[in-house]
């Protein structure tokens, strides 16, 4: 039987300063500083906020080629398979579209991404004032993200603690909505003889919140409202 495979990338990109006034890319992961070559730069960006399947990543990471001419140290699927080994992307395979896709965002972990206004302002101000956009354009493309109900919830909790998806699901089969100490949290998440840190993910498989709370998280990240961080 054929089976689907699903790539993103996971944590952000920064630029460091070697101090000699040249920067170079590094990916952050709980705080955690990952160097990178250009041709892994290029295809963990290719993998940002996207959740693609190997066509697809191939398809990216060959349009960021033709624009920028990235240096080929190695095959794109040995690159693809460094960044995984190392934690830089993640990967999720099922028979199904959507259990590819859980068994990608199960163990990962949602960060929000705060709002900033001036950065905002700033981009507002680029686009009708450089750019020469209509003012009643430009406001309809940064008015404020309207979240559906489901995708609220999981920021309302991810926003208390750093949970994975399938511990959001678990939250939402309990109804809690309070997780702002570390014993509620546990009383949410462990409050049964079987569940563990080890094997939630495998107990909320057959969860009736799993597919709308996979779903959520899935359209947050789509909108660069979250990133992905490693437990």
């Amino acid at each position: 039987m054929s089976s689907r495979t699903y790539y993103t990338a996971v944590g952000h990109f920064r630029r460091k300063s070697s101090g000699l006034g040249r920067s170079y890319p590094v990916i952050i992961i709980n705080e955690q500083e990952y160097n990178v070559d250009i041709q892994e730069m290029a295809l963990w960006t290719a993998l940002n906020w996207r959740l693609l399947d190997f066509p697809q990543v191939e398809a990216e990471y060959n349009k960021l080629n033709q624009d920028c001419a990235i240096p080929a140290r190695r095959t794109l699927e040995d690159c693809l398979g460094r960044l995984c080994t190392r934690g830089l992307v993640a990967s999720g395979t099922g028979r199904t579209d959507f259990e590819a896709l859980y068994d990608l965002l199960g163990g990962l972990y949602v960060s929000p991404l705060s709002e900033r206004l001036p950065l905002r302002l700033a981009a507002f101000l680029k686009l009708t004032v450089l750019k020469g956009i209509p003012v009643s354009k430009a406001r309809e493309l940064f008015r404020k993200d309207r979240p559906s109900e489901e995708e609220a919830q999981v920021m309302a909790l991810s926003r208390q603690a750093l949970l994975s998806t399938a511990e959001l699901i678990k939250c939402a089969e309990v109804g809690a909505k309070d997780i702002s100490t570390d014993e509620k949290l546990m009383d949410a998440l462990y409050n049964d003889e079987d569940t563990t840190s080890d094997n939630i993910a495998d107990m909320m498989l057959t969860a009736e919140s799993r597919e709308r709370i996979t779903v959520a998280v899935a359209n947050l990240y789509l909108r660069k409202q979250i990133i992905f961080q490693r437990g």
